[in-house]
């Protein structure tokens, strides 16, 4: 029996864990951010992010990525965990959240 009863539950308790992962630099969630492009969980509970970086050359990449890897990873349920980084379509501020926005000073 899965902990989660449906995918729609499961998709929340992972967007939970990626409210807590941040960017070093940045005083903001990577979801927040507009960082995570998407959320794919098969019939399996197999899940694939996918998902980008406020820049190409980002310092701190590998650690992010892995952060979320692992963090999904851990949730009860996730039979796996993939983290797809892609720069397509390039991330930009109008991606965040209004609150990160708004937290940053942008608006």
């Amino acid at each position: 029996m899965n902990a989660y009863q449906n995918k729609v539950q499961l998709e929340e308790a992972i967007v939970g864990v990626l409210k807590t992962v941040y960017d070093p630099e940045i005083p903001v969630d990577i979801y927040a951010l507009g960082l995570i492009y998407n959320i794919d969980i098969d019939d399996e509970w197999n899940v694939k992010i996918d998902m980008t970086l406020t820049a190409p050359n980002c310092p701190v990449a590998d650690s992010i990525l892995m952060e979320v890897k692992d963090k999904i990873s851990f949730i009860q349920s996730v039979k796996s965990a993939e983290v797809n980084l892609t720069f397509d379509p390039p991330w930009d501020k109008s991606m965040m959240s209004e609150e990160a926005q708004l937290e940053l000073g942008f608006l």
